[in-house]
């Protein structure tokens, strides 16, 4: 991917806001790293950890303020096991972590502290300026911290985002996607349907950008069962220069991000030949160059510039007909109270197997009044040269417009005599792949309503990547532009804006 304002960079995916049972919620800090490594470069386990406007329990929020009660001292109790743990299980160059807390406000909304170097202390701030306070204390010092508003979409007070306090300072990126919802906008796909109610217009992305604020986007889960990057609840792309807590930091501060709902999607922007996260000088004529390969064929990519679409690009109709394209299995279905073992080991036999990419869910628990599985590595897998080998556990779907499957994305290289042969469980497989160009292929364990599997009809590389340059002509100032990809398959990706000129305040 050769785009102007990116030389030397390379693009990581992580999850910066995922919970285990520090605070409250399932499975250990230890779980919750196993289960990160397994599809992730960088994560954080946060901890739940201060509300300092609570409202006062009632028959209506009792149990919810006795459980946040509760889950705060166990925050404090076992913060430097957190501490111990989340140091342990960073690896420069391999996997990298951060150790975090949540500080919840319903006046503020609520944000995420990280630390970069995995010092630093549960902070009992009793609002946001007290918080940032004590933030300036601790840099003067040599600890560097971020704080990352998240679910910023519900109404101010109601624990959404009051743009009126918003500051870059701390806060260089804010959260977009998670199991709450997305914030883009009024329209944007994943509406909120949790108990907090739903989005509030004036607490979206696109109001904050009108109001002349700057910030970058993000996505992470929320998730609550010590399942970092559990698919399609959102995750987290930037562009660093390498695998490291400083590097990854870096881009944070630095704005080269953008939000994912679950598929890797690699995103780029620039603008005049600078990155997404920018602020450029004002020029009346802009030159974006935009690339994208994605996880699936790609629906279209939009150009977004002061709220409105000015640029559309679709790729062209390709059918995939040999060469590199991408085959997702997927597992589950079934009844919900089954849980089903699955056992994958697949081949490529007359062609090759380029790369892997697991799309794995962990237990869709959001409180600890939700049942869960203890955190437990539900999935393994390994590739062994051009074949994978996959373990992991479903059990059915929670809805019939909820997933939950698990599944596995496979790029592959071959003609018309290239073949996936392996085993799923006791089913012998054989499928040419030259039969997956024209449609999917579905198998069941059993009879009617038994698990089942499924091969996604093959995408080639043509319908899921493609880069363009389109040239956008403006006087104004403090413009702002950033690129919103949808995938045919219902995955998404948000870039960070670039700004032309001063932002209007």
């Amino acid at each position: 991917m050769t785009v102007p304002g990116y030389e030397g960079l390379r693009v990581y995916y992580g999850d910066l806001h995922s919970h285990c049972d520090v605070g409250y919620g399932h499975g250990t800090p230890e779980d919750a790293y196993t289960n990160a490594r397994l599809q992730l470069d960088f994560a954080s386990v946060t901890a739940h950890a201060v509300w300092p406007d609570m409202p006062a329990p009632d028959e209506r929020l009792g149990a919810t303020v006795a459980y946040h009660r509760q889950g705060f001292a166990q925050a404090a109790a076992r913060w430097p096991h957190l501490r111990e743990v989340t140091d342990a299980a960073n690896d420069d160059g391999r996997f990298v972590t951060f150790l975090s807390y949540e500080w919840h406000s319903l006046r503020y909304g609520d944000h995420n502290v990280y630390y970069r170097d995995g010092r630093g202390e549960i902070i009992q701030a009793a609002d946001l300026d007290e918080l940032r306070a004590a933030l300036r204390h601790l840099a003067a010092s040599g600890t560097e911290a971020l704080l990352i508003p998240h679910h910023i979409g519900y109404r101010a007070g109601y624990r959404g985002i009051d743009w009126r306090m918003f500051t870059p300072e701390f806060s260089p990126v804010v959260e977009i996607v998670s199991m709450h919802g997305v914030a883009e906008s009024d329209d944007a796909p994943y509406p909120y349907l949790h108990t907090m109610g739903p989005r509030d217009g004036r607490s979206t992305v696109r109001h904050g950008l009108r109001l002349g604020k700057v910030f970058g986007v993000i996505g992470s889960t929320d998730h609550h069962a010590a399942h970092p990057g559990s698919h399609g609840w959102g995750r987290a792309g930037v562009w660093a220069r390498g695998l490291t807590r400083e590097a990854i930091w870096d881009a944070l501060v630095q704005r080269r991000t953008y939000a994912l709902t679950g598929d890797r999607i690699a995103l780029a922007l620039s603008l005049n030949g600078h990155p997404m996260g920018a602020v450029v000088d004002p020029a009346p004529v802009r030159l974006l160059h935009v690339a994208v390969e994605a996880g699936d064929a790609i629906d279209y990519v939009d150009v977004v510039y002061n709220g409105g679409v000015v640029h559309r690009w679709m790729p062209p109709a390709a059918e995939c007909a040999g060469g590199a394209c991408a085959v997702t299995l997927e597992l589950g279905w079934g009844d919900r109270t089954d849980a089903v073992e699955w056992r994958v080991d697949l081949g490529v036999e007359g062609g090759r197997l380029l790369d892997v990419e697991p799309r794995l869910r962990g237990d869709d628990a959001i409180s600890p009044r939700q049942g869960g599985s203890g955190g437990v590595a539900l999935s393994a897998w390994e590739r062994l040269g051009d074949r994978v080998v996959l373990r992991t556990t479903t059990r059915g779907n929670p809805g019939p417009l909820t997933p939950g499957t698990q599944a596995i994305c496979l790029r592959l290289e071959g003609d018309a005599c290239a073949r996936l042969t392996g085993r799923i469980n006791d089913h012998v497989i054989d499928v040419p792949l030259s039969a997956l160009w024209q449609a999917s292929r579905v198998g069941y364990l059993g009879g009617f309503r038994a698990p089942a599997y499924r091969f996604s009809r093959a995408v080639s590389d043509r319908e899921s990547s493609g880069a363009f340059v389109f040239e956008h002509r403006s006087d104004g100032q403090g413009d702002w532009y950033y690129v919103r990809v949808r995938q045919t398959n219902h995955q998404w990706a948000w870039s960070s804006p670039i700004w032309v000129g001063t932002p209007r305040a």
